[in-house]
């Protein structure tokens, strides 16, 4: 099977490697769909991850192939690669350890996974994909789930008026979770006119350039002064996490949602005085998913404008679309076609 398989210094490889057969408790998935994660492009560009390894998380196929000791799952069946509930001693590191550097140990899985024709899941790991779910929109029930957790750790109330910094796809699928929490207001702060667009197409209430204005004073403007209830930070930018405490209205929330990988300047002493509540999250658990595949199937949230015809590629480009990827972008979201 084709596989892109990393090599360490910012290289990745596609090739022939053997098609993995299911252990007794496995099953095997031909993937059909794997979208390019952030998380994935990072560790390309600082060079975490390890040598040999296949990356890919958010995929979606179908089995093929199935353990003598399966029974949940059935050759035919469409899945996403995540999303099932873990046994007890089979949860993820950072859900199990009481310390958990992500830049550290994120990457020391030598599973081969999405960025291959065909990869293995455990049976209790898949979620079903429904019937009016395809497997190209499957492929962002990960990303959402994403959001769906860092809605609901960030307390959002019914009513609340909401910025969110970046409209990559953390960012509009953020804004999109929001509003189905029962958002008042979104307001998305975002530099790429494209991505400007497609979140006013998918329902953002204002947008703000934050190139062009001080997106500090737009967005405090915006919201009769007070600013919003809630900040989603889903840039990663240099100046994103301050623009963020800047912007919040007094003991409202920030909620890190998007990982910067070098250091980022603060300055406590501007905002401190608000008593901001500040929040991070990371990944999803099972019931993240559920939502999450619930809200693309009721139409709550639309991945469609996310994905363009011109940003699914074949496997065979994935080397240019990381650096690409590596690099400012207008693209929203690429995804890998297997």
């Amino acid at each position: 099977m084709k596989a892109a398989v990393y090599q360490g210094s910012q290289q990745l490889i596609v090739e022939d490697i053997p098609i993995p057969e299911p252990g007794p408790g496995e099953i095997l998935v031909k993937v059909t769909y794997s979208a390019i994660c952030g998380t994935d492009v990072h560790a390309f560009l600082y060079d975490i991850a390890p040598p040999g390894a296949v990356m890919g998380h958010e995929f979606s196929g179908s089995v093929v192939a199935t353990g003598s000791a399966v029974d949940r799952w059935k050759i035919g069946d469409r899945v996403v690669g995540g999303g099932g509930k873990p046994p007890p001693g089979m949860e993820a590191p950072l859900r199990r350890q009481d310390q958990y550097n992500y830049r550290l140990e994120g990457f020391a899985d030598d599973r081969k996974r999405g960025y291959a024709e065909y990869t293995l899941l455990t049976e209790w790991a898949p979620t079903a994909i429904p019937e009016n779910v395809t497997d190209l929109q499957a492929s962002l029930v990960e990303p959402c789930a994403v959001v769906v957790r860092a809605v609901r750790l960030s307390q959002m109330k019914l009513g609340d008026t909401v910025a969110v910094l970046g409209a990559g796809p953390i960012g509009l699928l953020c804004m999109q979770a929001a509003q189905a929490a029962g958002a008042r207001k979104v307001i998305v702060s975002e530099p790429s006119e494209a991505r400007r667009n497609v979140a006013l197409s998918l329902g953002a209430d204002a947008v703000v350039d934050p190139t062009n204005e001080d997106p500090v004073e737009a967005i405090i403007s915006l919201t009769d002064g007070s600013g919003p209830h809630v900040v989603y930070e889903c840039a990663a930018a240099k100046p994103t996490l301050q623009t963020a405490f800047d912007v919040v209205r007094k003991q409202g929330n920030v909620m890190l949602v998007a990982l910067a990988w070098e250091e980022v300047p603060l300055l406590p002493v501007d905002w401190a005085g608000k008593e901001v509540i500040f929040n991070t999250t990371f990944g999803s658990e099972a019931y993240d998913w559920t939502i999450a595949m619930n809200l693309i199937s009721q139409g709550k949230v639309n991945v469609d404008p996310l994905i363009l015809d011109a940003d699914i590629i074949d496997i065979e480009d994935i080397q240019q679309a990381f650096e690409a990827l590596c690099q400012p972008s207008t693209q929203v979201q690429m995804v890998v076609k297997l």
